[in-house]
């Protein structure tokens, strides 16, 4: 359960962190973080057409065994 409390707190000083970045605001720090993961979620989705596409090739060695074809 110890890992849990680190995780926890990770989470916590980071949140806490946003919220004072937005001047105290809660709408305006939870907006952010959506920003942000939104922005995560289109860059992670364009790396997975880059890798599929081959324009990002990735030594064997890396691919799991059941991703190659």
């Amino acid at each position: 359960m110890t890992d849990f409390k680190d995780h926890d707190d990770r989470y916590e000083n980071a949140l806490d962190d946003v919220i004072a970045k937005c001047g105290g605001d809660t709408r305006g720090a939870l907006m952010a973080l959506l920003a942000a993961n939104e922005y995560l979620e289109a860059e992670l989705h364009h790396l997975q057409v880059a890798i599929e596409t081959g324009m990002v090739p990735l030594p064997a060695a890396t691919v799991p065994p059941h991703l190659l074809n």
